[in-house]
């Protein structure tokens, strides 16, 4: 971790943890996030006869080396943190490492953005250290940020995906799946991106929606079959049309069958076409006529498979039109779009065109609509597993389970193999090399891995198959997802071993992982892919559960875009408020919902820092740092105990689950509402008293250590200036290295001890708007309510001379005072009736129908009966008795 300020630094390194005065989180956070990392607090030290069961592992989300980190990057990784921090307490090992996903396409139009250059410009060596010089600034720069957040990250335990370690188990992948027939090389129709010029895969193109025009255009007929002499197609890019190969016409068709088997001419460009009958056209589209051209889409792919059709190649790589186009020669998808439809009007073949907005498939790295070219490409072999891929997702555990759902529909969805070629420059190569001759593809041998056929020579000297001795190089690199797939095995050292000739791990303990923490939009990019791949590898499922985060949106509910202005830097946000505070922010969310950015959490959360900070100065005052515990504890004390132990309990089923949002909740109800406003008020008149300093340093310690995953710098600043062992190592005497708390076995009656402490609450505040001091006797009080076992307490610590606790509640009378109608749907029902139920009301000529616990069920009045939801009866309970009454949740209180 850097620091820019010379004199902080100075007072980083000095810092000293003391409670004597305010907390100043800028120092505090500073200075233990660089011990966490200089002393290795969160290091993993793997030892494969480990039990796994007692290992906790994440399979972290490696960032893209794309730009700076977002919010998103922000809210994901403190999701992780208070995953692994907890788990860490639990069960002690944990392994929470971090990787750079530096490889692909995402890092090339990085570095071609930060340096203002193309890459077709250089030499592809060349490319690459450009590419690595510039990943390496940010990968510097994730670092610094990441550390910045407190994350409890292993950074003795990093990657990158480029690396010669990564490169070798990728290729090594790579092989495998090809030795056990799950990969193969084809000519074939395939998703193209002319902006990136590379092949993609279906999981990289996202429907868009594009303003557009649809285009009837007429077609003659040239064979003389039918009466008719021409048919419209209508076509959102007749661009397309000098790539036209057939027409067809669904045989159902009554309005156009007749044109089966005719020929028909394309205009403009002359070349003729058969009519030919297939059932997948959509007959209520267009007008139910549609061309086939190589290729516009999904459709046409099909249909040229299907029916043998040619191939006729009218758009290049990078969406230029071909010499195929004539004319039109040189010119890009959209010139010639428009040049087209223009020749098309003058010739009279356009009959109508009119705007539209339709979905429209586009790249998701550069929102550029895609092509379809026949192209040479690998492809890992994956529909006909889709079964077993379901069931792979269905032994996960989902947090939550409804993500599941995404998960299914992609695979359900599926229409392709999945495309791992990539025609860029830099990436993990292909360890392939091809007979000259007879194009017979030569594998790497695994022991010479990682390599680069473009520089390394193949394993043999002559082909296998031909005996030719000339090779070419697979120039294709892999897809980023081919190898950031596979971050489990990278994790577990999964490599080939020579002696055994099999794969093995070095950390077999940490496979299967515990847990793969994501985004719920890479669901069917980084999820799905490793599910294949781990799955192929080892017959295992790669993780037993998976926590899928939501995204984090602006105050109003939208996505976070450059474009609209609204993003929120981290930067900014973390130079005005406490990290604790952002990680607070980070946890009101329900794990899997989209949640909007707003200032009032971090605000928030910077309260709650200040407020377990003066409480601990109080409770230093109060109470030694380590009381001996009473032969007995006093109801209050022990109600107090038990009530925590109720919490751990909750809270720890809350960690397990991953209802982060609800334990924060949850804790800060307790801590804030019963421990700080009412046991710590009891407190402050008991300081003597050994039960309640035992209670109150237990109590303080415990919501310490449950505070620790969500609030890491602040409670590791009280702990280390009040409990911790001076003269020990920090990772003994951390917060963070302590085992979690467990339930004591406090028995008590936890609703007598709250209704007492309601008793107490209702007393102090009487006190308060009568301007009485809070040490005031107060003569006599007579209370309604379970507060058995609890009456010394209240008069003690309220300073009550005469207690009464009633047998029965007071004279308290309960009266309507107002029944307020739904008047927009009592109008519509009873029209000129409502004068009289009004007037029926006024004059208390009605009858209430009510339920056994005294819900208002009907309401008769004027000779109408209204039901329940048409009215809304507002009571007040008045008291007849002497003295004055005072109602809390649970109890009636009367002072004389």
């Amino acid at each position: 971790m850097s620091m820019d300020d010379p004199a902080q630094a100075d007072e980083t390194a000095h810092h000293e943890p003391t409670l004597e005065s305010g907390y100043d989180p800028e120092t505090v956070e500073s200075h233990w996030q660089d011990r966490w990392v200089d002393e290795e607090i969160y290091a993993y030290e793997s030892d494969p006869k480990r039990d796994p069961n007692t290992v906790y592992a994440i399979d972290t989300p490696p960032p893209t080396v794309s730009g700076s980190l977002h919010m998103g990057h922000l809210y994901g990784s403190t999701l992780q943190d208070f995953a692994a921090r907890f788990q860490r307490m639990t069960d002690g090992e944990v392994l929470f490492p971090f990787g750079y996903d530096d490889n692909g396409i995402a890092s090339e139009r990085l570095t071609e953005t930060e340096l203002d250059i193309r890459h077709q410009d250089y030499e592809r060596r060349e490319f690459q250290e450009l590419c690595r010089e510039v990943c390496t600034e940010y990968e510097a720069e994730f670092t610094e940020k990441m550390q910045d957040l407190g994350t409890s990250i292993d950074w003795s335990n990093t990657y990158k995906t480029i690396e010669p370690r990564v490169q070798r188990i990728s290729q090594l992948s790579f092989l495998d799946l090809y030795e056990k027939g799950r990969e193969y090389r084809k000519k074939a129709p395939a998703i193209w991106c002319p902006e990136c010029e590379t092949a993609i895969s279906q999981v990289e193109m996202e429907d868009d929606e594009r303003g557009s025009h649809f285009n009837d255009i007429a077609f003659e007929l040239a064979s003389d079959g039918t009466d008719r002499e021409e048919f419209v197609i209508s076509t959102t890019r007749p661009e397309l049309i000098p790539a036209c190969v057939s027409v067809f016409v669904h045989p159902d068709d009554e309005e156009n069958r007749d044109l089966v088997g005719e020929t028909a001419k394309i205009p403009i460009f002359g070349h003729e076409v058969p009519i030919i009958a297939d059932e997948r056209v959509d007959m209520e589209k267009g007008s139910g006529v549609v061309m086939c051209c190589t290729f516009g889409d999904q459709n046409d792919i099909e249909w040229y498979q299907a029916h043998d059709l040619p191939l006729r190649v009218a758009i290049d790589e990078s969406a230029t039109m071909t010499d195929l186009a004539g004319d039109y020669e040189g010119l890009s998808t959209e010139e010639a779009r428009e040049a087209i439809v223009e020749d098309l009007d003058d010739e009279g073949s356009l009959r109508d065109r009119w705007e539209i907005t339709h979905a429209v498939g586009v790249h998701e790295r550069c929102d550029t609509p895609v092509e379809y070219r026949v192209s040479k490409q690998w492809y890992v072999e994956i529909l006909d597993h889709k079964e077993e891929y379901l069931e792979a997702g269905q032994e996960m555990d989902w947090y939550p389970e409804k993500m599941f759902t995404r998960y299914k529909h992609w695979i359900e969805g599926l229409e392709w193999d999945w495309l791992i070629s990539r025609q860029r420059d830099s990436g993990i190569p292909f360890p392939v090399w091809y007979c000259e001759d007879c194009d017979h593809p030569i594998m790497a041998e695994k022991e010479d891995l990682p390599v680069d056929p473009l520089s390394d020579e193949p394993p043999v000297d002559a082909c296998p198959e031909c005996g030719h001795d000339e090779f070419d190089p697979e120039e294709d690199v892999f897809d980023t997802w081919a190898t950031s797939s596979l971050t489990p095995l990278i994790n577990a050292g999964w490599d080939w071993d020579e002696e055994s000739e099999e794969f093995a791990m070095d950390k077999p303990e940490l496979y299967p992982f515990d847990l793969r923490p994501q985004g719920h939009d890479i669901i069917s990019f980084w999820l799905f892919h490793t599910v294949v791949k781990c799955y192929e590898h080892t017959g295992e499922v790669p993780f037993d559960a998976t926590m899928i985060n939501g995204h984090v949106l602006d105050e109003n509910r939208e996505k976070m875009s450059k474009s609209k202005g609204n993003i929120v830097a981290p930067d900014e946000v973390l130079a005005e408020y406490p990290v604790d505070a952002v990680r607070f922010w980070a946890a009101s969310a329900a794990v899997g919902d989209d949640f909007p950015y707003q200032e009032k959490d971090l605000r928030a959360g910077e309260k709650l820092l200040r407020k377990l900070w003066n409480a601990s100065k109080l409770v230093d005052t109060l109470a030694p740092a380590d009381p001996e515990e009473p032969d007995e504890l006093e109801p209050i004390d022990r109600w107090l105990l038990a009530e925590l132990d109720d919490a751990v309990a909750e809270l720890t089923t809350q960690f397990e689950e991953y209802e982060f949002a609800k334990a924060r909740d949850r804790l800060r109800t307790f801590f804030w509402n019963t421990f700080c406003d009412d046991y710590l008020e009891i407190a402050k008149g008991r300081e003597d008293n050994p039960s309640t300093q035992y209670a109150l340093r237990t109590a303080h310690r415990t919501f310490l250590e449950l505070w620790a995953p969500f609030l890491p710098h602040v409670t590791e600043e009280i702990w280390q200036a009040v409990y911790a062992d001076s003269n020990a190592s920090l990772g003994d005497a951390s917060i963070h290295t302590r085992d979690w708390p467990t339930p004591q076995g406090y028995e008590a009656d936890l609703a007598a001890g709250e209704t007492a402490l309601e008793v107490i609450g209702a007393l102090r505040r009487y006190k308060s708007e009568n301007q009485l001091p809070l040490n005031a006797d107060l003569e006599s009080v007579a209370v309604y309510g379970p507060i058995e076992g609890f009456e010394d307490a209240i008069q003690n610590v309220m300073h009550v001379q005469e207690l009464t606790v009633l047998e029965s509640e007071p004279e308290v009378t309960t009266e309507i005072t107002s029944i307020d109608l739904d008047y927009s749907t009592l109008g519509p029902k009873f029209g000129s009736k409502v004068g009289d139920i009004d007037a029926g009301i006024e004059s208390g000529e009605y009858e209430i129908e009510a339920d056994d616990d005294g819900t208002a069920t009907a309401l008769h009045v004027a000779d109408e009966e209204l039901e329940s939801d048409l009215f809304e009866i507002e009571r007040e309970r008045t008291y007849s008795g002497e003295g004055e009454m005072i109602e809390t949740e649970s109890a009636v209180v009367v002072l004389e």
